[in-house]
């Protein structure tokens, strides 16, 4: 066996891992949610029907990923939903971009990282998150179906997730669409084995569209809007509140 690896953590989560925290502590971290959540509440308040697209930040706008994102939120914008996206380069990028190409609403809810993801040119409304939970809730909060582009370790946090809320009830029954048949085929294998082993029912199988044919994922989005009778309606806003009419 190998040797542990040294590791280096830092002050705070030396005095994280101590045990019980100060109250007052607590307290603050509960304000400081408290302000993310609302601060996405406000800016977010006027985005309208979303269709949400998860994906890697690290493809390149020359890979068939990017493209393939590029075209499908270009077309499901057509349909009159606003693209939400995390915010940043790559897939969302791609999914942004190609919501504004075609006159369409772009939306992105930006993780602050210390590396890697800042906010792409192509949002036409965005909120910065501190807190990938909060983040996380307000991709689903605003959002009648889930379009899962191939991606890394937040993609697949992400995708099952939503997954899970979906199917112990906490989200209404939205499409989650994992496109992307080669990329995708040994986590579905792999839900396919969970099965077998009874550790998911059958029909949860059913909660997922997997899918590598752009109408397809089109005409999935088609059926949102008659099922749930969308329309979207300009709302009033109040200053006081922070909201705007670019909101």
């Amino acid at each position: 066996m190998s040797p542990l690896r040294e590791v280096k953590r830092t002050k705070a989560e030396i005095n994280f891992l101590k045990g019980p925290q100060s109250r007052w502590r607590d307290l603050k971290f509960s304000i400081n949610v408290m302000r993310e959540f609302i601060k996405g509440f406000r800016t977010l308040h006027f985005s309208g029907p979303c269709i949400c697209i998860y994906g890697s930040a690290r493809f390149k706008e020359d890979h068939k990923y990017y493209k393939q994102a590029q075209e499908i939120a270009g077309r499901v914008a057509k349909l009159g939903f606003s693209i939400m996206t995390g915010g940043g380069p790559g897939i969302m990028e791609a999914a942004n971009r190609g919501a504004r190409e075609v006159g369409g609403r772009s939306i992105g809810c930006n993780i602050e990282l210390p590396f890697e993801q800042s906010g792409n040119p192509y949002l036409d409304n965005w909120v910065s998150i501190k807190y990938f939970f909060v983040r996380k809730t307000l991709l689903i909060k605003y959002s009648y179906a889930f379009i899962v582009m191939p991606g890394g370790f937040g993609t697949l946090d992400e995708l099952f997730e939503s997954l899970t809320l979906v199917q112990t009830g906490k989200l209404k029954v939205f499409p989650i669409i994992i496109f992307g048949k080669e990329f995708y085929k040994n986590v579905m294998d792999h839900i396919e084995y969970m099965t077998k082993e009874g550790t998911i029912s059958p029909k949860d199988i059913g909660l997922i569209h997997y899918t590598d044919d752009i109408d397809e994922v089109v005409r999935i989005c088609e059926g949102v809007i008659k099922s749930h009778n969308l329309t979207y309606e300009r709302k009033k806003y109040f200053k006081l509140l922070g909201e705007n009419r670019n909101h």
